[in-house]
C-alpha cells in the first residue's frame, strides 16, 4: 500500500500540468516564439530594400497597460505606409515570463514587423534571461532602406543602457559592441539612428561615461538622432548641446506614439494620438 501511494505522489509531482512554476522561472517552451528580433529584422531589411523613404513607429513602456497596447496595435494597423515598429523597452513591470508572453501575443498582431529593446524593468529577477530567450541579444542593429549593392539606407543601432540594474558590474553601455559595429561599418552613405531605453542623464545610465558615449556615437556616419523611452513623457532634447536630438516617447498609457519619416534629405516626426 505504501508503495502504491508513493507511486501516485511521484506521478502527481512530476506531471507538467500540475506543477505551477515560480513566477521568475525563465524556461521557454517549444510552443513560444524565440529570436523574435532576428526574425523580424529579416522581414524589415527585405521589405525596406531599395526604399529611399522609411516610416516607422516608436513606442515604449507598455508594461502593465495591456488594453492600451491592444488599442495601439489596432491603430497602427490602420495606418498606411508604415514599415516597422520599434519598442523602446519596458515590455514588463517585473521581468516575469508571463508578462513577456502577454506583450508579444499582442504585439505579434501588428501587420508590420517589430523589434523590442530591453528596459530596466525587463531585467528584474531573471527577466534579462527571458528577454534573451525570446528576443535575442540585448545589443543589436539592422538596416532599413538602401541595398547591399549600392549601400545607403538607415542603420538602427539598438543598445542596452540600463546600467543601474547591473549595479555597474557589467559594461553597460557595451563600448566593445559599439566599437565592433563602427569598425565593421564600411558604407559611408548609410545614415545612423541610435535607440536605447534610457538616455544619458537618467538615473539608470552610467553617467560616468556619458560624455564618452556621446563622442563615440558621433563617430558614426551621418548620425541623425537618438531615441529613448523610460521617462514616460514625450521630450525632444539636445542633451549635449551638439545638435544631436534625443526623442523620448510617452508611455503607452498616455495613448500616443511617435511616427518618424526619414527621407533622402531630412526627417520629420509626428506625435500620433489614439
Amino acid at each position: 500500500m505504501i508503495k502504491k501511494y508513493t507511486l501516485l505522489l511521484f506521478i502527481a509531482l512530476t506531471s507538467c500540468d500540475l506543477i505551477d512554476y515560480h513566477p521568475y522561472d525563465g524556461r521557454i517552451s517549444d510552443k513560444e516564439d524565440t529570436d523574435i528580433n532576428a526574425k523580424n529584422i529579416l522581414k524589415i531589411e527585405e521589405t525596406c530594400t531599395n526604399k529611399d523613404t522609411i516610416r516607422f513607429v516608436f513606442t515604449g513602456d507598455t508594461q502593465r497597460w495591456l488594453d492600451e497596447t491592444e488599442e495601439f496595435v489596432k491603430h497602427v494597423n490602420r495606418q498606411k505606409g508604415i514599415d516597422f515598429v520599434i519598442h523602446g523597452g519596458d515590455l514588463t513591470d517585473f521581468g516575469i515570463k508571463k508578462e513577456y508572453l502577454w506583450q508579444n501575443e499582442i504585439l505579434a498582431k501588428l501587420k508590420v514587423p517589430y523589434v523590442a529593446l530591453i528596459g530596466n524593468h525587463d531585467i528584474i529577477g531573471n527577466g534579462d534571461l527571458v528577454y534573451e530567450s525570446l528576443y535575442g541579444n540585448e545589443n543589436f542593429s539592422f538596416r532599413a532602406g538602401g541595398n547591399s549593392m549600392s549601400g545607403g539606407g538607415i542603420h538602427f543601432i539598438c543598445l542596452n543602457t540600463n546600467a543601474l540594474e547591473y549595479d555597474y558590474s557589467t559594461p553597460v553601455p557595451n563600448f566593445s559592441y559599439i566599437k565592433n559595429v563602427l569598425e565593421n561599418k564600411t558604407d559611408e552613405k548609410q545614415r545612423t539612428v541610435f535607440v536605447m531605453h534610457v538616455a544619458p542623464g537618467s538615473e539608470q545610465f552610467n553617467n560616468n561615461v556619458a560624455d564618452i558615449f556621446q563622442e563615440k556615437i558621433k563617430e558614426f556616419p551621418s548620425l541623425l538622432f537618438c531615441l529613448n523611452a523610460h521617462d514616460h513623457n514625450f521630450a525632444a532634447r539636445d542633451l549635449f548641446n551638439d545638435g544631436i536630438i534625443y526623442y523620448c516617447c510617452d508611455n503607452i498609457a498616455k495613448r500616443t506614439y511617435l511616427l518618424f519619416t526619414i527621407t533622402p534629405d531630412n526627417y520629420s516626426y509626428e506625435i500620433i494620438k489614439f
